[in-house]
């Protein structure tokens, strides 16, 4: 992130250019467009009977008949944090697709005191789950991104890496998103419901496949300190945004 001048700037521009800056933070940083996709991970998204709004409780029967994918290694995948265990699952319905998150934790590293309801800017320099969702898999440097933190903060980018800047504050999905803290089992679960309308997917039917990743960040100081998980490792270990390791997402009945 640059480095800006409070005094020398107006806040509203000041504001504008931090939303349009390209991030600099550990696994946000864009590397240059890949062209083939070189994962073959597969996570099973199951058909739900009906929508639901999210409240962050997993036990409901839509997640306890759904897939789950489980990781704990880092980005690279050459390290593992138990401690950061996470459990992941998808299910959709013919408006909307839904994620769930079960986040086990040491401690949490949450923005105290703000208001959840606004999007928070950087919100990935603190504790985060997030999925990174392509539902039109041809156009590979072109995805979706929803994190949601264990206090319910949110954000939602609009990725095109071949922009500058590759991410797009200003887009809004309407995306829906719950979360619960079980501090007695330092566990944090969240829900999210994404509208297909707002990504430009018209319609979901049993066989298609689109890309995905899911990630975590957690952990207490710096970015050396912190913990960066991927569902889809990258070995090059440096950025989240490397769409050719993005997974299948793979819908069925």
């Amino acid at each position: 992130m640059n480095r800006w001048t409070i005094r020398a700037v107006p806040f509203s521009v000041l504001l504008t250019a931090m939303l349009l800056s390209p991030r600099a933070s550990f696994g946000q940083s864009p590397e240059s467009s890949d062209q083939t996709y070189s994962s073959s991970i597969v996570a099973i998204a199951k058909r739900a009977a009906r929508d639901f709004s999210p409240d962050g409780n997993l036990s409901k029967q839509v997640w306890k008949r759904a897939k789950w994918v489980e990781f704990e290694h880092d980005l690279s995948g050459k390290s593992n944090h138990p401690n950061a265990a996470t459990h992941v699952s998808a299910v959709w319905t013919d408006q909307s697709v839904y994620f769930a998150f079960w986040c086990r934790y040491d401690w949490l590293n949450v923005y105290e005191g703000e208001d959840i309801a606004k999007e928070r800017w950087e919100l990935w320099n603190r504790d985060v789950a997030e999925v990174f969702l392509n539902p039109q898999p041809e156009r590979i440097s072109h995805y979706y991104e929803f994190e949601v933190a264990p206090n319910n903060q949110w954000i939602d980018l609009e990725i095109e890496k071949k922009n500058d800047p590759f991410n797009d504050a200003s887009w809004n999905s309407g995306f829906e998103h719950a979360t619960r803290i079980d501090s007695t089992n330092h566990v944090w679960t969240a829900e999210i419901r994404i509208p297909l309308s707002a990504i430009k997917a018209k319609s979901i039917h049993p066989g298609m496949t689109w890309r995905v990743n899911f990630f975590r960040a957690a952990g207490q100081g710096g970015d050396e300190q912190r913990m960066f998980l991927a569902w889809s490792t990258i070995p090059t270990g440096q950025t989240f945004h490397v769409p050719s390791r993005f997974g299948i997402l793979r819908f069925t009945k």
